[in-house]
């Protein structure tokens, strides 16, 4: 099959003017065999005459006689019977010149088309088969005239031009519609049935063949000299935009007003402001009316493109916008009942908070009515739309598909746990904060545990936020030195991590009541502990202090409760713990006088590196006794340990067994819930080089570690779960051996 007019035109051309050229005229004549052009086609064919004349009338003659390269939907003379009745025109000679070049540039496609082609993307690298159900036409608005918001001031009558971009104008793109087909290949190999069309043109019978918007095909693949046609059987005028067709929709204008008033700003184009000039002498400016850039698209964008991604050639054939837009009733109780919860009006509330109401309903992608389940993801399971029973109006338009709806998409933003603290101004610190978490706190099917902190809380924790520098500030609240930019940032990091916990890291575990006593996984893979409507982290350990909760509220991906004060890490290192608690006195003894496993200086342990989580797992001082008895540890037969042993053999022998009672690089809490046993890596390190192991098993409300010679231990509930800077302590009550190779 000839996959190309141009082809087929090509080469009947070359054989022509290659055979018996004896001269000059006759090489250059032009063949007989060719078709004619598409004009001179229209004519012959004797059913184009009131298409022809809107041609002539467009004074569009000339080019559609001459030579190109086009692709033409052209209406037949029943179409314009049908066309001047329904809109109750007399004739050919009643239609304005203006409405005239309207029907003629947007039956008119660049580049000429076959049936064989027409459902093929134009991509950058090659086509791409059946793939495309639009094609850019010769039709563009151009400046028209409206409204301009300049500084504060909305200026009315000035000259308009769409932008053509999310988040700006480009000058050179004229911003041309798309004029859509439908196609049984497509339909096929996009899986899409008939219903996907009448969904949008509910009184067009589906012909299961070769649509284009509202009308059938009545020929395709009558070629011309200088392109193809195909007759249609309706006159189609060039479809409004999105833009457009909200603005003629009183139905949609609360949902429209957000976008005009919040989300539209207007730019002088000097440009277009010298272009406009030049054709009509006028030298008053001309602005671009742009879309803010960070919603998921503009609306009177002709073109397509994907926010984030480049725009490529052709795009537009291929895929399109969607938008949901809900009816003013919908959208005005949405507002009052989730949006201003904590506002008086949405003037007060930050535009973030509106972009996302918005860019819910937006989708940079063609979303067919029989497609709504497969959308891209931007709504809880509960608020997704229906096209039966939530669809009013269903159009496809020039440049997306428009659905109006009863339903407002709600979006995650406003009802996962982000939104609680989202939609409350006394917790615009935290939002702040939470900005590198927002997709994964908004995720539907991510459930979490989330603390939230007031901006009160947090400026008595003493952070801030500087407005010159756009950075943390962190000024001790009881003295010290201040700090801010990176080692502010990092400091509030790691107090955030502690107030988010994941289900997943916690036994898939949602914490609706937190009456009992636990530990919970924290982000940062810290701890922190509830007791009795009460939490805290090691920091609030150290101050003697425990948080106060509100809560829980629900959700759509978990619970919030509301804290008082921050849950706080700890500053203090594991040593400091260690020494402050009796229970671990004989241990700490050891390690406070091992010049191989402590730094008097930094109070650091030796072997363990800063920032890195660790298990601490303590012997009773009765345990380290019986190890002293029996040799493991320097002391007297009696029991009586030497803290302070002398001989390099001791010293060792002292650092192996403080060594292989901490686990690396991971902290090992101790949970009432059974578990099947794990092996964990000590820091020891026996004489052949390899690495202590001690196992870990939940049973029965037990904890119990299992050293190298198989020798148990079971963890003292009552004096374990001992929170540290990132570490954890337990006492057990039993020493753990190694083996020496």
């Amino acid at each position: 099959m000839i996959k190309s007019v141009k082809v087929l035109l090509y080469f009947l051309s070359l054989l022509v003017l290659l055979t018996n050229c004896d001269d000059k005229d006759e090489y250059y004549a032009r063949p007989e065999t060719l078709e004619p052009p598409i004009y001179q086609q229209l004519e012959a064919k004797g059913n184009f005459k009131s298409f022809l004349a809107l041609v002539d009338k467009a004074d569009y003659k000339n080019i559609l006689s001459a030579a190109g390269y086009w692709t033409l939907f052209a209406p037949n003379d029943e179409a314009f019977t049908k066309y001047f009745a329904a809109n109750g025109i007399a004739g050919v000679d009643a239609v304005s010149k203006e409405t005239a070049i309207k029907i003629v540039t947007y039956a008119l496609v660049y580049n000429a088309f076959m049936t064989d082609r027409l459902d093929d993307y134009q991509d950058n690298i090659g086509w791409v088969p059946d793939q495309a159900f639009k094609r850019r036409t010769a039709y563009y608005k151009g400046i028209y005239t409206g409204p301009a918001k300049v500084g504060n001031q909305v200026l009315q009558n000035q000259n308009i031009i769409s932008g053509n971009r999310s988040g700006g104008y480009v000058f050179a793109d004229n911003n041309n519609k798309y004029i859509p087909y439908f196609m049984q290949i497509f339909f096929a190999n996009q899986r899409l049935a008939g219903t996907d069309y009448t969904f949008f043109y509910p009184g067009v019978n589906w012909n299961q063949n070769f649509h284009v918007a509202n009308a059938k095909v009545v020929t395709p693949n009558i070629i011309a000299e200088n392109g193809v046609i195909h007759e249609v059987d309706n006159v189609i005028l060039p479809l409004e935009n999105i833009e457009e067709y909200i603005a003629s929709k009183p139905e949609y204008s609360v949902f429209r007003e957000l976008f005009e008033k919040y989300m539209v700003y207007y730019q002088q184009s000097p440009e277009a402001t010298e272009r406009n000039r030049i054709l009509t002498g006028s030298t008053d400016p001309v602005y671009a009316k742009i879309y803010d850039g960070q919603l998921e698209f503009a609306l009177n964008d002709e073109g397509f493109e994907v926010r984030g991604a480049s725009r490529l050639n052709n795009e537009g054939q291929s895929n399109t916008y969607t938008i949901y837009a809900p009816k003013n009733d919908v959208v005005t109780n949405y507002i009052n009942r989730v949006i201003l919860q904590h506002y008086n009006s949405l003037d007060e509330a930050p535009v973030e908070i509106i972009r996302d109401f918005l860019n819910a309903h937006m989708f940079t992608t063609a979303v067919w009515p029989s497609k709504f389940a497969q959308a891209p993801l931007k709504t809880s399971e509960e608020a997704r739309i229906n096209p039966n029973s939530n669809v009013v109006d269903a159009r496809i338009l020039s440049n997306g598909f428009f659905y109006g709806t009863n339903k407002v998409q709600e979006a995650n933003v406003f009802h996962t746990v982000y939104g609680k603290a989202y939609l409350d101004p006394k917790y615009s610190m935290m939002i702040r904060a939470l900005a590198g978490y927002k997709e994964s706190l908004t995720t539907p099917n991510v459930r979490y545990t989330l603390f939230l902190i007031s901006d009160a809380a947090l400026t008595a924790a003493g952070f801030s936020w500087d407005t010159r520098f756009n950075y943390w500030v962190y000024t001790p609240p009881t003295g010290g030195t201040v700090v801010n930019g990176p080692q502010a940032q990092v400091r509030l990091q790691r107090i955030i991590d502690q107030h988010i916990v994941t289900a997943a890291d916690n036994r898939n575990t949602v914490f609706n009541d937190l009456s009992g006593e636990g530990i919970l996984q924290t982000f940062s893979e810290e701890y922190i502990r509830f007791n009795n409507k009460k939490v805290f982290a090691a920091g609030n350990v150290d101050k003697g202090e425990q948080v106060s909760l509100t809560g829980p509220v629900q959700t759509s991906n978990g619970v919030v409760y509301y804290v008082d004060r921050i849950l706080n890490f700890s500053e203090l290192k594991p040593s400091q713990h260690l020494a402050a608690n009796p229970n671990f006195s004989h241990f700490y003894n050891y390690l406070r006088n091992s010049p191989l496993m402590y730094d008097a200086a930094t109070l650091d342990v030796k072997g363990t590196t800063v920032g890195t989580p660790y298990t601490y797992l303590i012997p009773t001082n009765a345990a380290i006794q019986q190890a002293v008895k029996d040799g493991i540890l320097p002391g007297t037969t009696a029991g009586v340990p030497n803290f302070n042993p002398a001989t390099p053999e001791q010293r060792d022998q002292v650092a192996r067994f403080l060594q292989y009672h901490i686990i690396a690089k991971e902290q090992v809490p101790f949970e009432n819930q059974a578990e099947e046993p794990r092996g964990y890596e000590t820091i020891f390190q026996n004489v052949s080089g390899n690495i202590g192991i001690l196992g870990v098993s939940y049973s029965n409300g037990q904890m119990v570690i299992t050293d190298a010679n198989n020798r148990k231990a079971t963890v003292v509930k009552a004096n374990s779960n001992v929170l540290s800077n990132r570490a954890i302590i337990h006492q057990i009550d039993n020493y753990l051996l190694y083996r020496e190779n």
